[in-house]
């Protein structure tokens, strides 16, 4: 494809050099340029795209796509050159267009939230399923392609924009009509969606997260705002209407996204005053959950097998979704009872012990007091609860208090430990979860206690567990890797907790000489 034919089909472009060249492939990685690469100089938070040039051009780079005038760029005379409004945001549509737009084929259906993303994503994809949809997914944990599942990264995140746009292509040639997508804070803002025209937009929640990030509570509302606003004005699909699928009960994002324009608002909650879609009849047991749908669709009797009534809310989203599909309550409600649940998301280590061991993802404050919610239901009498878990380093530090308070209030016994601390040094950032206890009147030695290995920490969790207690693994749920300084560590929170129910620590990570 010729490189001014490409450009002609993405937004954004202010102009560009009089030579053209024909053009293979898009990237964003001087060092994965080959010969008719277009190659996009992205500024980063610690790199600029616009200094590796000279190494794209080397490496057989037809034309190039940056942010900065042809002036203040070096390039050899005759190179052809794109200046784009955002470099970032053009490489995401550049990917889209070379691969002729693969979501315009798809009902596109994204997901955002600060809390339950993967979960109501994996939802709505069992939903389609159960359906008969030939349907594809991405989450943060993997891409469900046909048959095949394939890991979607070390961390949870959005996988960037020439990934996503090469897994819905995949997902045409394979026949889906589908796809699923959980879009992320950093995705968004980062234009990772960009080309992606999507036809359903889901909230889940927007809850106290990633500030270190988006700067303000604020910023961060909006990154997630992008889907909505990004809705009702993309590419429209024959008699395929453009539908946002709001919560009542969520103050965060209610009333903000209400605002944004759709053909069709939908909305779910436990308050039948503003919602369409409600729950009612909640019944939660160890077991799981049960409750009756109402709808303008009818009404229809819901089993899961997920905990939790924070569960509720993220059911009650898919079923919202599929219904406003067109999918019958029935189907629904099948789709919604064969899932069992994200791997690391309220996850029972079973190993013969007398009391209930748990791994969950839960790492904001807002997860994390729901996760001991549901812990509470779930001990016996007398039973305590007891939490580990960490903060990041690099990430928002006034989540490090947040998640302190509510251990405090939330959990019989606390382990503060190791989380993805990054270049920060570990012993402050649990110090500064552990001055939020002390202030709730938490005593260390008793109350809580600092074990900076997550293994050992783990491992002493367990010892002190009596019969009918709870143990619970907070904050890293499937991820397979653990940062210290700039490396990242094998890590695997349910492969930890077996080990600790066995009476040995998982000494996979620096500290576990300490």
């Amino acid at each position: 494809m010729r490189f001014s034919e490409l450009l002609s089909m993405i937004p954004g472009v202010r102009g560009r050099t009089e030579p053209d060249a024909d053009v293979v492939s898009v990237v964003a990685d001087s060092r994965q340029v080959t010969p008719g690469s277009i190659f996009v100089a992205i500024s980063g938070l610690t790199r600029d795209g616009h200094d590796f040039i000279p190494q794209a051009l080397a490496a057989g780079a037809a034309a190039v796509v940056g942010e900065r005038a042809l002036a203040e760029v070096s390039l050899p005379a005759g190179t052809p050159y794109a200046l784009v409004e955002n470099a970032a945001e053009a490489f995401g549509w550049l990917c889209a267009a070379l691969l002729n737009f693969p979501s315009r084929k798809l009902t596109l259906i994204g997901v955002t939230g600060t809390d339950g993303k993967t979960t109501t994503t994996n939802l709505i994809y069992a939903i389609l399923r159960a359906a008969g949809h030939n349907a594809g997914m991405i989450s943060t944990v993997n891409a469900q392609i046909g048959s095949r599942s394939l890991d979607t990264g070390l961390h949870t995140t959005t996988p960037p924009a020439d990934e996503i746009q090469a897994y819905l292509a995949e997902m045409v040639a394979d026949g889906a009509t589908h796809a699923v997508v959980e879009a992320t804070s950093h995705g968004l803002a980062q234009h990772r969606l960009a080309g992606c025209d999507f036809d359903v937009a889901v909230v889940t929640n927007i809850t106290h997260e990633h500030l270190d990030y988006h700067g303000t509570w604020e910023a961060y509302r909006e990154a997630k705002a992008t889907l909505f606003r990004g809705l009702y004005p993309s590419y429209r699909k024959p008699d395929t209407p453009k539908i946002s699928v709001l919560n009542a009960d969520d103050v965060g994002s209610y009333p903000y996204l209400r605002q944004m324009p759709a053909d069709w608002q939908v909305v779910y909650g436990l308050d039948g005053e503003e919602a369409d879609v409600v729950a009612v009849d909640i019944a939660s047991a160890p077991s799981g959950l049960r409750f009756t749908v109402l709808s303008p669709w009818g009404q229809v009797p819901v089993s899961s097998p997920l905990v939790g009534a924070f569960n509720v809310s993220n059911l009650l989203a898919a079923a919202t979704t599929g219904l406003a599909l067109g999918i019958a309550p029935e189907q629904v409600a099948a789709g919604l009872a064969s899932f069992n649940g994200v791997p690391g998301r309220m996850e029972r280590m079973d190993e013969g012990q007398a009391f209930t061991a748990i791994v969950d993802f839960a790492h904001t404050p807002n997860a994390l007091l729901r996760a001991l919610e549901t812990a509470r239901g779930l001990i016996a009498p007398g039973g305590r609860v007891i939490v580990v878990f960490g903060c990041a380093g690099l990430r928002d530090r006034e989540k490090r208090r947040l998640m302190g308070e509510v251990a405090a209030a939330g959990a019989d016994i606390t382990l503060i430990t190791a989380e993805d601390p990054r270049t920060e040094a570990l012993d402050a950032i649990m110090a500064e979860t552990a001055r939020a206890l002390e202030a709730a009147g938490k005593v260390e030695g008793r109350d809580f206690y600092r074990v900076p290995d997550r293994g050992k920490a783990l491992l002493h969790a367990v010892s002190l567990a009596r019969p009918g207690d709870l143990v619970m693994a907070c904050g890293k749920g499937h991820e397979q890797s653990m940062c210290f300084g700039e490396i990242e560590y094998p890590w695997d929170d349910r492969e930890a907790l077996r080990r600790a129910l066995h009476g040995d620590f998982l000494a996979t990570l620096p500290t576990a000489s300490l």
